[in-house]
């Protein structure tokens, strides 16, 4: 497995202040990267260092073994991009918008620009300007998609988008992933990113908290338990539990915050009679905001 996108010390400052610091990154190729933060936490900031749109305050980054400053036109021919912003050229179609994408990157393939635009309920005789936001993002998917980059950066890319075609644009991510592209996604949607990513990383204040395989990140996540006993829960002696960080009783039932495995709770609470058993799995959501809080 190659390397998609490398950074040492990436920073950015503006004014004075930092909004990326000192970020060291590896993305392998042929997966699907979920970045996560809240609003200002610098992910754009990071998409547009590596698209090439701004140029770094330290460190470097690398798209493909390639440099995003010094090299940037080769970095740039191996990204498709949909910036969290896009517009596209209002007095255009999105038909005529899509050529002249096309013709730029070598040649448009009208084929696959049909087959995406009929995905996405896209009509290609529409100008930019007068489509609803949603529908201006649709373009924006189809454009960064159309010529099959190695590497897709899309910076929340299902903003604006209904139920029924945020579900399609997934489908379109696990298709790129398993053609061996390489999908960057910035996202404050959590469920999708769980859907789709192998891997996360979690931005907090400008600087990577985590970056770790999705199902690695849950199961060190706190979970909920609900053990129903037979009799008087022995809350004592599960508080004794090393994994255990919260515990309330309600009749035989204790309810407890679990870290980490939880064989020896089970061990532990099976001499007392133990008649049910309720997990409540973590979500990505409950992973993302203990590392938010944990960072203050």
């Amino acid at each position: 497995m190659g390397i998609a996108i490398q950074t040492w010390q990436l920073s950015k400052t503006y004014h004075g202040r930092p909004a990326l610091s000192a970020m060291d990154l590896t993305v392998p190729s042929d997966m699907v990267f979920g970045y996560l933060g809240p609003n200002g936490a610098g992910k754009t900031t990071t998409i547009r260092l590596l698209a090439g749109l701004l140029r770094p305050s330290g460190g470097r980054a690398e798209i493909g073994g390639h440099d995003v400053v010094r090299e940037r036109e080769q970095a740039q021919r191996r990204i498709g991009y949909l910036p969290g912003d896009f517009a596209g050229y209002p007095r255009m179609t999105a038909a005529a918008y899509l050529d002249y994408l096309g013709h730029l990157r070598g040649g448009p393939d009208h084929g696959t620009i049909r087959a995406l635009a009929d995905r996405l309920d896209l009509d290609l005789t529409v100008r930019i300007g007068a489509m609803s936001h949603g529908t201006r993002q649709k373009v924006g998917i189809v454009q960064a998609f159309m010529h099959t980059p190695a590497l897709l950066v899309l910076d929340e890319p299902t903003a604006g988008l209904d139920p029924l075609i945020q579900r399609e644009f997934l489908g379109l991510v696990r298709e790129a992933r398993d053609r061996g592209q390489t999908v960057f996604l910035s996202s404050h949607n959590l469920y999708e990113v769980e859907a789709v990513a192998d891997m996360v990383g979690i931005l907090v204040r400008g600087r990577l908290a985590v970056v770790e395989e999705v199902g690695k990140l849950k199961a060190q996540a706190v979970r909920r338990i609900d053990l129903t006993f037979a009799g008087v829960p022995p809350d004592a002696v599960l508080r004794e539990v090393a994994a255990v960080q919260q515990l309330t009783v309600t009749g035989h039932t204790a309810h407890l915050v679990v870290e980490g495995h939880t064989a020896e709770l089970l061990r532990v609470a099976a001499p007392y009679g133990v008649e049910q058993i309720v997990t409540h799995e973590p979500d990505l959501e409950d992973v993302f905001l203990s590392y938010y809080d944990a960072q203050g």
